[in-house]
Order: structure tokens, then sequence, then C-alpha cells
């Protein structure tokens, strides 16, 4: 019966740790996925910016640039998927997203508006080429959105999130304006409404983005227009929930002028220097998603570890009952000699 029962617990460990095995390494590369169709809907607010708007004033209907300070400013962000495009596929990696982005003021002014697409892999949230539908549009003009338009613009790196299973490591990171990828590094870990989170910092120094023909009162100059680079740079933190690459928390202190031919970044103008960071009900939804999601991913990388250890403990009962249960079915066998025979009959010599 000893014997029986061990083999049933052997058989039992033996399932554990497979199934183990299983969720871990066939599972979790299979589900844990990015969504192909995202809904996601994030807000960034600043307060006391200077920034380069276009405003209709005066009841003119040409949008003029204006350098305002001490705006309060106000960053949508919305990211859907594309559905449509021969990369997507229900089950696949790879997933085609859009990403707009405004800038305005309360009253409506546009600072800034973004919109591009780009396919990404929904595993490391790299972009992945080659991708059918891949642009980026700009705008300043509050009435033509495609002034910039460009088609077929890679945009390596990370896009949008973190990795599932984020690590303590240097990332490199998309980012849009110098349309290029730069390091968001590892800086520490920190609680954001009790999740665990990984903070990475991604450091732009001032670069040149773009030439502009501007007018020449912009600058403080007299000519009607005057021909000066656009220099940006960024300072960007990101909280990151780590299994499930999700950033739930974000902030940008930016800096932009536009520097003449006679001088140095940081002698120009600015036309944008400020923070914007994600408003508290942004967080609380990002965390919420995060806790939902690490519920999910539990079942393919905490559960396995249950399995296997008892799995394994399961296995080592199995082998202590069928090895003890061996030896006590054996019947023992006495050899005796003519000697233990005749005291046995009470005989003696």
């Amino acid at each position: 019966m000893r014997r029986i029962v061990g083999f049933v617990l052997l058989g039992l460990g033996v399932f554990a740790v497979v199934l183990g095995l299983m969720l871990r390494f066939y599972a979790y590369p299979r589900l844990a996925k990015a969504p192909l169709d995202p809904q996601t809907v994030s807000v960034a607010t600043g307060s006391g910016v200077t920034a380069l708007i276009f405003t209709a004033e005066g009841g003119s209907t040409t949008p003029i640039p204006v350098i305002r300070s001490n705006l309060d400013l106000t960053a949508n962000r919305y990211v859907t998927g594309d559905l449509t495009q021969p990369e997507v596929k229900e089950n696949g990696d790879v997933a085609s997203w859009i990403e707009a982005v405004e800038i305005v003021t309360p009253n409506g002014d546009r600072v800034k508006a973004t919109e591009r697409q780009l396919c990404v892999d929904r595993h490391t949230a790299e972009a992945v080429e080659p991708c059918s539908a891949r642009y980026i549009k700009a705008s300043n003009d509050p009435k033509d959105f495609t002034v910039i338009k460009e088609d077929g613009t890679p945009q390596p790196g990370l896009n949008l999130k973190f990795p599932f299973g984020t690590e303590k490591q240097s990332y490199q990171m998309y980012d849009l304006t110098i349309r290029a990828a730069a390091e968001a590094r590892f800086d520490g870990e920190e609680d954001v409404d009790g999740v665990k989170t990984y903070r990475f910092i991604q450091d732009i120094p001032a670069t040149k983005v773009e030439e502009r023909e501007v007018p020449g009162s912009l600058l403080g100059g007299t000519e009607p227009t005057v021909r000066a680079d656009l220099y940006y740079q960024n300072r960007r933190t990101m909280w990151v929930e780590p299994q499930t690459g999700l950033i739930v928390k974000g902030q940008e202190a930016q800096h932009q002028e536009l520097v003449e031919s006679d001088q140095q970044p940081g002698q120009g103008t600015v036309v944008f220097d400020g923070t914007l960071s994600f408003t508290d009900q942004t967080v609380d939804k990002n965390i919420t998603d995060a806790k939902a999601n690490i519920s999910k991913l539990w079942l393919l990388t905490g559960l396995p570890i249950y399995l296997w250890i008892g799995g394994a403990l399961l296995i080592l009962v199995a082998v202590v009952m069928v090895m003890r249960g061996g030896r006590g079915g054996r019947r023992a066998v006495v050899h005796r000699s003519p000697q233990d025979d005749r005291e046995l009959s009470g005989s003696s010599t």
C-alpha cells in the first residue's frame, strides 16, 4: 500500500513540475504580450511654463507665433492600434500603434501636436522593421495638422512602454523630437502608491533638431524673417512597473531655444521651458491597470515557482515511500544450522 501511495505522489510531483515549466517557458512567452488595440489616454500638466504658441489674436484669421510666459499647459496623449496592417496577426508578436499628442493652453491655443504610427514587438516594446505603415506628423499650426509629415521614418528603440520583465539596466528609448533613440538609465527603485517601480532617467543634451524661418520680431530684431536653429534638450523621468513594463508615472523637464548664427546654445531665444508631469488621475489609472496585469502575470511567473517547490517535495516523499515500501515487503529468510535445530528440540550431545 505504501508503494502505491508513493507512486501516486511521484506522478503528482512530476505533473506539478512539468506544469510549472509549461506555464513559465511555454505559456508566458505566448501570453505576456502588449495589446494589439490599446485604447489609452494619459494627461500631463505643467504650470509656469514659457512656450511659443500659435494664436489668432485680435480677430486675425492667420495664426501668428507668440512667446508667452507663466503658462498652464496640458498635454493629452492617445494611443490606439491599427488592426488593418499586414504585420498584425490575431496571435502574432507585432502590433501597429498610433500615438497622438496635443499640447494646449487653457484657452485652446496649440503649442504643439504630433501623431506617429509604427510597428512594435508586443514582448519587448521595441520598434519592428520592416513596417508597412510608419510615419510622423507634427504641427504648431492649429488649422493645418500636416504642416510636417515624414513617411517611413524609422523609430528605433523602446516605444511607449518598457519590456515585460524590465531589468535594472539601461535601455535605448526613442525620442520623437530628435528622431533617434537615447539612453534611459536605471536610477533606482521607488514605491508609487503601493507599487514597486524602477525609475529611469533619459537625459538628452542640447541638440539641434531643425532650422526655422521665423519673424525677426520674435527674436527681438527688425528683419521680416530670420533663419535660426532650434535646439532641444530634455530630462525625462519614468517610473516603470517592472513585471508589465508599464510607465505608471512620467515627467519631462524640457527646454528649447532658437539660436541665431552668431549665438551658441544657451544664448538663444527661449521658446519652451517647463516641466510637464502625469496628473494624479493618470497615475491612479496606470497603477490600477498595472495591478490587474500583475495578478494575471503571477499565474505565469509566480505560480510556477510554487509548483516546482511543491512538485520537488512530492517527488522526494514519493521516492522515500517507494524505497521503504520495497524493503518492508520482502519476507525475511533465516538460515539455521543443525546445532540450532537440536537446541530447539531440547536435544544435546
